[in-house]
């Protein structure tokens, strides 16, 4: 089995800023690429950001140049640097490991954490 724990959310206010951080274990995800999506207000999942395994990054539209995704390989550990938080950032925010397909789609991902909570007000 393979686990997925996220953790760093919280209550924060707009313009602030949140480190997120993804734990992996019971199996190396060293090659893997690993992403970040969060369920807000839609009924769908969306994507956040995603590092390959060589730390080549992507990002959605709405969080680009305010988040950051990093991965340290060794620890098999995923952050997402959050700062200038906005309303519209609040969300559970999960972390994923790709199996295949296209980064930003959560069907491409086999495996999922249960989600940390980032709630921003004004």
């Amino acid at each position: 089995q393979v686990q997925l724990v996220e953790s760093g959310g919280g209550l924060v206010r707009a313009g602030d800023s949140l480190r997120l951080s993804c734990a992996a274990s019971g199996r190396t995800f060293s090659r893997n690429t690993m992403g970040w999506f969060r369920w807000g207000s839609g009924k769908e999942r969306e994507f956040v950001a995603a590092i390959s395994w060589n730390e080549y990054t992507y990002y959605a539209d709405s969080v680009k140049g305010r988040f950051t995704i990093s991965r340290d390989n060794a620890k098999n550990t995923v952050d997402l640097q959050m700062d200038n938080l906005e309303l519209e950032d609040t969300a559970i925010y999960y972390c994923a490991a790709h199996d295949s397909g296209y980064y930003y789609l959560t069907s491409s991902y086999n495996f999922w954490g249960q989600g940390t909570r980032v709630t921003v007000s004004s």
